[in-house]
């Protein structure tokens, strides 16, 4: 759509509203062509505490009780744009009783009665798509106990959003606003009667976008991976509801589905959930492992770096790492500069992790966020290895990255390398990480050197103009916040202590300074960063190589009776909404 303010912003929301307005002249359904089968589901603590009157939204709080869910956030572009999209439906329908339902038939009539001809937030492809799927998705739920005068209303907003997609699903960003555009229509065009008409031109053009925008690995350019997610799972449930009319599958689309469920389980944690990398979270309980299920493949990616990502495993120990570029161009609007970033998990409990998106908790922390520092690697000080420009892009960033695995005798040897310093300091960042094949430790080395002649006299004028002070360098490894660290040793070591009752200890070869410091975990549904503690090791680079070696080591096992069955901390679910008073 372009830059917010420009004059193609402009426009496009111009021919949104006209297309808007247009819709409302569209013929009506009258009813299904046959029962809407839920697909998506939500999360039962945020449908009370929506209930409640409890609105928790792009990490803004709201005590309303009793008041319409539209009136909430106003001016606000993305908690509005997070309402209109109605995925609060799933958590209302998770609860499933007569209170959440007269909430939801509140909510739903309410918009029909202030935004059905058009006017208002929330008529763009992507939103009407994401709307679309919910409202029939669970049809039957909010439908339930209403008259023909209401239900007439309600089939006839349907058609509206359905004619108004069929116009300007064409202008919906490529990637996942385009997926939910044309799977929204697709859903329309199979449930509505008198709409099939639609099915035909989104199923070519879905069709036509797998090829495109999912490549040959399985992955897509914004290296998301809690975004492939949410496009595969589109996929699939457009997979399953032409099967369920009894249509052929076009092949494109269950071609693509093969190929991104592999790069998933690839991403996918001994814990569950997703390595946190370029915008993405862990994603929603549940709806990882039912879009793997769904998707009949089982077993890693054979591919070496699927979409830029190693993964090593040991044991009870997952490790996943960021080994190539950030994603560029308009792919790059929330990508993170965490070229060699790594997260750790043993178990069902994740040790190292990146702070993930801050976008949820404003501009200032989506920035932080995406800075080289809220990943667990190495910054040089005040310069990511990827800058962001004036248009708020991930630029300036390493060009090339090297990546290379090999077997050892005892564990697997992960070597990467990437030259993001190059232009401004003459120095290449290098990284060894080795796994052992039990899970119980890790050693890491990670090098600043120079490469050529060159790069030593950029790096020499470097140390000139600071006064040959050497340049400032920290490695950071950021813990969930559930992990109790302590400096150990003397202060040598760091004590890391997991709720499962496992410990595992941090050391380094004594070339930085050690310091156990403040961090924080962001994770969209909650009402503020979470505190967490990271290790950081400082130091400067005086000469034209600089070595620090360091480790992660188990000391304590699991115990047997605490082992992978432990459930999730209640506090996890109970602070996306109930914590008004934090």
């Amino acid at each position: 759509m372009g830059q917010p303010g420009t004059f193609a912003a402009r426009r496009t929301r111009w021919l949104h509203r006209f297309h808007a307005r247009r819709a409302a002249r569209a013929s009506s359904a009258t009813a299904f062509v046959s029962a809407p089968e839920p697909r998506s589901f939500g999360r039962f603590a945020r449908g009370r505490q929506l209930i409640a009157g409890n609105f928790l939204f792009s990490g803004h709080l709201v005590e309303a009780p009793g008041a319409m869910i539209w009136d909430i956030g106003a001016g606000d572009s993305q908690i509005t744009d997070e309402i209109h999209g109605c995925v609060w439906l799933d958590d209302l329908a998770a609860v499933g009783d007569v209170r959440a339902r007269d909430k939801a038939q509140a909510w739903i009539w309410e918009w029909i009665a202030r935004y059905d001809d058009g006017s208002g937030p929330g008529w763009t492809p992507d939103l009407a798509g994401r709307r679309l799927i919910r409202w029939i998705n669970h049809a039957l739920f909010v439908l339930r106990g209403k008259d023909k005068e209401a239900g007439d209303a309600f089939y006839r907003s349907l058609s509206r959003q359905t004619a108004f997609l069929s116009r300007r699903w064409k202008a919906a960003d490529p990637g996942l606003p385009r997926f939910e555009a044309l799977t929204g229509m697709v859903y329309a065009g199979l449930s509505l009667e008198g709409m099939q008409h639609h099915v035909e031109a989104a199923l070519a053009v879905l069709a036509k976008d797998c090829a495109a925008e999912i490549d040959h690995t399985g992955g897509i350019a914004t290296r998301n991976p809690e975004e492939l997610m949410e496009v595969c799972t589109l996929l699939i449930w457009t997979k399953q509801a032409l099967e369920d009319a009894g249509i052929l599958v076009p092949p494109n689309i269950s071609q693509a589905i093969l190929r991104i469920a592999p790069v998933l389980r690839t991403l996918r944690h001994s814990d569950g959930g997703l390595a946190r990398f370029h915008g993405g979270g862990r994603g929603l309980d549940g709806r990882l492992d039912q879009a793997l299920a769904a998707s009949g493949v089982r077993g890693l990616s054979q591919d070496t770096r699927p979409m830029g990502f190693v993964r090593l495993h040991g044991g009870r120990t997952t490790l996943i790492a960021d080994a190539q570029s950030p994603p560029k161009g308009r792919a790059a609007g929330e990508a993170h500069a965490a070229t060699l970033a790594f997260e750790l998990s043993s178990g069902r409990r994740p040790l190292v992790v990146n702070c993930g998106s801050g976008a949820p908790f404003g501009l200032d922390w989506r920035r932080a966020g995406r800075a080289t520092a809220s990943h667990s690697t190495l910054g040089i000080e005040g310069y990511s290895s990827s800058r962001l420009n004036s248009d708020d892009l991930l630029v300036d960033g390493p060009d090339r990255v090297l990546c290379e695995v090999h077997a050892l005798d005892d564990g697997t040897r992960l070597e990467m390398a990437h030259n993001g310093w190059e232009k401004t300091h003459g120095l290449t960042h290098a990284r060894t990480l080795d796994l052992s094949f039990d899970g119980r430790g890790l050693a890491g080395e990670d090098l600043l050197t120079t490469l050529t002649e060159a790069n030593q006299k950029r790096f020499d004028r470097v140390l000139d103009d600071g006064a040959l002070q050497g340049v400032p360098f920290s490695l950071r490894f950021h813990f969930h916040p559930d992990v109790e660290a302590e400096l150990d040793m003397g202060g040598t070591a760091v004590s890391l202590a997991l709720k499962s009752g496992e410990v595992w200890v941090f050391r380094h070869d004594g070339t930085a300074q050690i310091t156990l410091a403040p961090s924080v975990y962001l994770e969209n549904g909650r009402l503020r960063p979470r505190s967490a503690k990271q290790v950081v090791l400082s130091g400067r680079a005086m000469t034209y190589a600089t070595r620090v070696r360091w480790s992660l080591a188990k000391a304590q096992d699991t115990p047997n009776s605490l082992r992978d069955l432990a459930p999730a901390e209640s506090g996890d679910e109970e602070d996306e909404g109930t914590s008004a008073n934090d």
